[in-house]
Order: structure tokens, then sequence, then C-alpha cells
């Protein structure tokens, strides 16, 4: 297994994703903006988990996060970037990634009524941090 080099893929696709979410967010697409904001959450936690093994198929990897760090496997400045982290990596996670693509189907509510501006910047703000705090870990990451 290439964890290192996973993780740095990972890392890859969550500026990709942050780029994208900075664009929406410029065109005011509110829906664009959450879904790629989301993807870049996702996967900047996912390059985290990958430096401690295979990833698990999830959209919620807050969770896996929180284990992790409960575990004792993540130690000092990266532990505590990770912690300082850990409710934002919660504040977006699988509840988007299905809003943004199908809307509420039981309230027949599409996805371009559910988000607004405000929800497009809560999760840009969050898709930075995340993005640049997995950066700051993988940096800190012994090799």
């Amino acid at each position: 297994m290439h964890f290192e080099e996973d993780a740095r893929y990972r890392l890859r696709l969550a500026r990709g994703f942050l780029q994208e979410a900075e664009q929406d967010y410029g065109l005011r697409r509110w829906r664009s903006c959450v879904d790629n904001a989301q993807m870049s959450v996702e996967n900047a936690a996912k390059a985290i988990l990958a430096l401690f093994g295979p990833l698990a198929k999830t959209h919620e990897p807050s969770t896996h996060l929180r284990n992790l760090v409960d575990s004792g496997r993540v130690v000092g400045a990266a532990k505590e970037t990770l912690e300082q982290l850990l409710e934002t990596f919660g504040t977006i996670g699988a509840e988007e990634h299905f809003l943004t693509d199908y809307g509420d189907e039981a309230a027949y509510r599409d996805p371009w009524s559910l988000f607004g501006e405000k929800d497009a910047r809560r999760a840009l703000e969050a898709a930075r941090r995340c993005a640049s705090g997995a950066a700051r870990i993988l940096d800190e990451f012994p090799r």
C-alpha cells in the first residue's frame, strides 16, 4: 500500500473541489458551491485518514477521524490540528452530499431551492479550513 501517495492524491482532490467551490460562490451558484465544498471536506478528511491505513467507503469521514484521534495514533502537532478541526469536519457530510444531488425527494424540493448564499458561505468556510488543516497535517506527518 502507498498510504502517503493516497493521502497526497486525496489532498489534490480536496484542493480541486475547493477551487471549484470558490468559483461557484463567485458565480452565485449556491447548490454547486455546497456540493463542491462537501467533496472538498470529504477528501480532506480522507487525506488524513489515508496516512493511517486503507480508506473506508463513506461520505461521513468525520466519525472515522474522531475514532482515529481517540485511538491515540495521532500525536504532536498533527493531533492538535486535527482536534481543532474535528467539529468543522462534522459540519458538512452525507446529508449535504445527497441533498445537493437529489434534493428533498419526500417534500419534492429540488436541490436549487434548498441552498442559499448563507449555506454556500458556511460550506465554503468549512472546506477552506479542512483543506488547509489537512495540508498542515500531511506536512507534519513523519516520513
